[in-house]
């Protein structure tokens, strides 16, 4: 796994806990680059990939399996998770392990298109989160 800190925010969680935390969601080897980027970056990839003119909290590349090995690229922009956490009251810590969690899942597969999607994953990453000591994500109680 690699980390790759493309932005300038401050309190962006370090290597090792971006390590954890992958580690934590996945179900089988993988080749991740993780990426903490700025807006510019952020709302350009998504604008680019997504069709959609704005930054947001995390992006998934999924490029599949080979010869059981998982690859794909977690993009974090570290404004929108920060503002993010902030308007709910969140700790940023706990928002950003969960963003993390999220994106790895989507790169196993993992999608909340359709309600059941979505409660499979969301249990997935309640799970997940509380085996690595973070409250549910998905309350609104602080993490």
């Amino acid at each position: 796994m690699v980390v790759q800190y493309a932005s300038e925010a401050t309190g962006v969680p370090t290597r090792a806990q971006f390590r954890r935390w992958v580690g934590a969601a996945l179900s089988q080897p993988a080749s991740v680059a993780l990426r903490i980027v700025d807006e510019e970056e952020g709302c350009m990839l998504n604008c680019d990939y997504r069709g959609k003119n704005y930054a947001t909290n995390v992006l998934t590349f999924a490029y599949g399996e080979e010869e059981g090995i998982l690859s794909g690229d977690v993009i974090l922009c570290a404004p929108v998770v920060e503002r993010e956490a902030s308007e709910q009251g969140k700790d940023s810590l706990a928002h950003y392990a969960h963003l993390t969690v999220h994106g790895i899942l989507h790169m196993q597969g993992y999608d909340h298109e359709t309600i059941a999607e979505a409660r499979e994953m969301e249990a997935l990453e309640v799970e997940i989160m509380k085996k690595l000591r973070f409250n549910d994500p998905y309350t609104s109680e602080q993490s």
